[in-house]
């Protein structure tokens, strides 16, 4: 089986991409969707403790937590110390589910894939990009979304030139979401001719 990671800044394209994964039969783990999940169950009371007063009512208010590491942004450390380690057990546990399934590609959708390292749990890296006027555009208009709080997540993330550079490969998603779709259709029918090595090494035996 083979791991590609899938990942791209903030309003770059990753849920299309990932959404057109999955229309094509590629098993898809999403990182931000586990978060989600421990923030209603695993990770609620180990936040509470490190950041008081986030999770009223038993779940993590992420926008009382995101206010909190507006606050004071040397506190993200505590918070990937707890979070961090639980996503990579739902991670690892997709991805057993998807040996055992014959599954020959499974795909993480991390979009901090980069900046915590985890490029070295997969095989190949698959980067989604876009124009800087493009991007700032998507994510302004997201509900809750302010001009700080877009600085804070940039400054959190790997520029994306660099994970350009750094990418196996890269999609350009500036253009149309049918040309995003093609790009994404090439790059599974590369990959399902490849066999890759880091299950095996560094998943299936912890």
């Amino acid at each position: 089986m083979l791991i590609a990671g899938l990942t791209g800044s903030i309003g770059m394209g990753k849920s299309t991409a990932a959404a057109r994964l999955r229309a094509i039969g590629v098993a898809v783990c999403d990182a931000d969707a586990e978060v989600h999940e421990l923030y209603r169950g695993a990770a609620v009371a180990p936040i509470e403790a490190a950041f008081p007063g986030v999770a009223p009512g038993g779940t993590v208010d992420r926008q009382k937590l995101s206010a909190a590491l507006l606050a004071d942004p040397s506190a993200l450390p505590r918070l990937e110390a707890i979070v961090h380690p639980l996503v990579q057990a739902a991670e690892r546990q997709f991805l057993i589910e998807v040996q055992r399934a014959g599954g020959q590609l499974a795909v993480l959708e991390i979009p901090l894939l980069f900046e915590t390292n985890g490029d070295a749990r997969c095989d190949v890296t698959i980067v989604v990009s876009a124009g800087a006027e493009a991007q700032r555009a998507r994510v302004l208009a997201r509900p809750g979304m302010s001009e700080a709080k877009l600085a804070a997540i940039l400054a959190r993330q790997m520029p994306d030139e660099e994970k350009r550079r750094r990418a196996d490969f890269v999609v350009d998603t500036s253009t149309t979401i049918e040309a995003t779709e093609r790009q994404i259709d090439a790059i599974v029918s590369a990959l399902r001719e490849r066999r890759g090595t880091a299950f095996q090494r560094l998943w299936a035996g912890r």
